[in-house]
């Protein structure tokens, strides 16, 4: 790579387009992983809100408990 600022080859130019545009997508990759972050943050801080008794109460999924019949042939 020349040092020539003014004067660069088409192959300089054509590497720093591509380390843009790998920046570019390294920011949005970025970008959203914050947003998915903050989106779930919020959700822990509604949960939060809720009152005591919410969190003491037994799991719904108890009642979809299905037992299987042991047969012995």
């Amino acid at each position: 790579m020349p040092n020539d600022f003014f004067e660069e080859s088409k192959e300089t130019r054509l590497l720093f387009w591509g380390l843009g545009q790998m920046m570019r997508g390294a920011a949005y990759a970025a970008a959203f992983t914050v947003a998915i972050g903050f989106v779930l943050w919020a959700i822990y801080g509604l949960g939060l809100l809720l009152p005591e008794e919410s969190r003491q109460t037994p799991s719904p999924y108890g009642a979809v408990v299905v037992e299987v019949a042991e047969t012995v042939a």
